[in-house]
């Protein structure tokens, strides 16, 4: 070990005992102590390289403010789950949609300068390599890779060989259960034995997100999907309106949209409709006013949304029409204020994943080129909001975009209720504030009822749960005759009641928990807590309490069971919860024993 090695293990060492509260206070003290010891500024990563070195060797405690100090890009994983997204290689695709870039070496809709392409071309497309290089390099950005979500993008999915569908997702699965023994015997022989083995693995796929059209959406495609682990289907909606979608060469129309919907549900899959503003033949009015039809109409109730303003690339036909003026994209200030009437409508039951696609600016020959897109409109709906994303202060480009679009778009007072918005994230709530929610609604023949623990002083997230009652001879799927199904389960980080920090130990990362003992009139209150998958210590369980009510309902309704639509690697959570797996699906009977 040389001189310098052992100056930075004592530097981490003095670290590990203090309660690091702030990025300040932890970059002060880094330069404190490196000025002490008489070695170079340190990096954060070798901080952190040292940290899980020393704590591997339990010559350092687990210090969780430390941990969260010493995280890169925190927002990968503040939703309580770690997304990893790969890409299937370049495949013929079925449609011929007119905004849809095609370029030789991606898959179509697709282009080179997106993240996850660039890191799925220097792999060479391959599964395996592409799950199993990102848990790396989330793990060493000191995010937890316990829960997976995988999204398989690139293109239709349905479009695919079967065959390589199969093989897909296999090696997918075989990228997240590390091996064990010999390289020759860890690899499942099969997608069921692999699927097994991620049920107890250190990397669990706990969700399979797929995207394909519309009108590849069949029962016969639905029970394919679920051998495979699919949970949620993205379908490729653009806009509600037959006239616009015929012509931009979509190839199918809104009948298609709503048939696949209702299937998909009654699956119980959830569903993220991705949504095109700008198309050809659209206007801002007709946007808004399709927008609208979304939530008001029981045919469509998305689940989550993708929205992706139309923008103009070379190798897609519009852009011939961009270039013969037959075709003129928004202009920044017009996409931000439909933008910001589309946000301020979206129902506390919707999740928006996107709010722009990852394309380079330089690959864009028409339409906004704002990359953080979605934290101007933030800013403009609430003013007020204390932005703390320092790489918008670094970046001159910023105040350049600004500039830009300040012009015209007025600061608006209003406020966007969409899942993402009100989930806790890294910030502070009272356990004591939280209250059981039940929001009601239509949608595809069938009621859905949303259920929540919220923080309703702070219109805070902590939980949800999505039940669904469909028509009791609901006939998609085999196993699913009258049954309620629970379409999904989140929660977001752990709750604890906690002592005054006075009573734990520097670093420590957790205390006594559940009750505080009354000892005198001056006994210290239970103190707010940081709800969020940093905090390791007990939590209350809100997701039994959410799955309890969920059965309760159905049982009122007459259903005879209930089902979950499980990932692979949460199955053993249901199992403890008294669900047996039926036909991919977790079931219990709610018959009287």
């Amino acid at each position: 070990m040389t001189l310098l090695e052992k100056q930075l293990n004592t530097l981490v060492k003095k670290l590990v005992q203090k309660r690091i509260s702030s990025l300040p206070q932890f970059s002060k003290l880094k330069h404190q102590l490196a000025g002490q010891l008489k070695i170079p500024p340190v990096r954060n990563f070798d901080i952190l390289k040292t940290y899980q070195k020393l704590k591997k060797k339990k010559q350092v405690k687990t210090n969780i403010f430390l941990q969260k100090q010493l995280k890169k890009r925190p927002i990968r994983s503040l939703s309580g789950v770690a997304v990893v997204a790969v890409l299937t290689k370049p495949w013929p695709c079925p449609g011929k949609c007119l905004y849809c870039p095609l370029e030789k070496g991606v898959p179509k809709s697709y282009l080179s300068g997106e993240p996850a392409v660039e890191r799925a071309k220097i792999l060479k497309y391959d599964p395996y390599q592409q799950v199993k290089k990102r848990i790396e390099v989330l793990k060493n950005n000191n995010h937890p890779v316990d829960k997976i979500e995988l999204i398989v993008i690139g293109g239709t999915w349905s479009y695919l060989p079967k065959k390589y569908q199969t093989w897909f997702i296999k090696r997918c699965f075989d990228g997240a259960n590390p091996p064990k023994f010999s390289k020759k015997t860890w690899a499942g022989k099969t997608l069921a034995e692999a699927q097994k083995r991620n049920e107890k693995a250190k990397h669990r796929i706990i969700g399979i997100t797929l995207e394909t059209r519309p009108d590849y959406i069949t029962p016969k495609e639905i029970i394919r999907m679920r051998k495979l682990g699919c949970t949620r289907v993205e379908i490729g909606v653009q806009i509600i309106d037959d006239k616009v979608l015929k012509i931009n060469n979509r190839g199918h129309g809104v009948k298609e949209i709503i048939y696949a919907t209702k299937l998909l549900k009654n699956a119980g899959l959830k569903i993220c409709y991705h949504i095109m503003p700008g198309l050809l033949g659209s206007n801002p009015q007709k946007d808004l006013k399709m927008f609208k039809k979304l939530f008001a109409n029981p045919d469509f109730q998305p689940d989550m949304l993708k929205i992706y303003p139309c923008v103009v690339t070379k190798g897609s036909q519009l852009y011939g029409l961009y270039k013969s003026k037959k075709y003129k994209p928004y202009t920044d200030k017009q996409l931000m204020n439909l933008l910001i009437k589309m946000k301020s409508i979206v129902p506390e039951y919707v999740r928006i994943n996107r709010l722009i696609r990852d394309i380079p600016a330089w690959q864009i020959q028409g339409g906004s080129k704002i990359s953080n897109l979605r934290e101007y409109v933030q800013k403009q709906m609430n003013p007020v909001r204390n932005f703390t994303n320092k790489s918008m202060k670094k970046k001159n480009v910023m105040a350049l975009q600004k500039k830009r679009i300040s012009n015209g778009v007025k600061e608006q007072k209003k406020i966007c209720s969409c899942i993402r918005c009100r989930e806790i994230k890294n910030e502070s709530i009272n356990i004591k504030n939280l209250k059981l929610k039940k929001q009601k609604y239509i949608a595809s023949q069938g009621q859905e009822i949303f259920l929540s623990f919220e923080d309703v002083k702070q219109n805070k997230l902590a939980a949800f749960l999505r039940l669904r009652l469909p028509q009791i001879n609901n006939q998609t799927l085999p196993g699913l005759e009258n049954a309620a199904i629970i379409r999904e389960l989140h929660t977001y980080g752990q709750l604890v009641e906690i002592h005054p920090v006075k009573s734990r130990k520097a670093g420590s990362p957790t205390a006594k928990f559940n009750r505080v003992e009354k000892t005198s009139k001056k006994a210290a209150q239970p103190r707010k807590v940081l709800i969020n998958q940093d905090n390791v210590a007990q939590h209350l369980g809100l997701g039994k309490k959410l799955m309890a009510e969920a059965e309760k309902i159905a049982k009122e309704q007459g259903y005879k069971k209930i089902a979950v639509i499980s990932g692979v690697g949460v199955r053993d959570y249901y199992r403890h919860l008294g669900y047996r797996l039926q036909n991919t699906y977790l079931v219990k009977s709610l018959k009287p024993q």
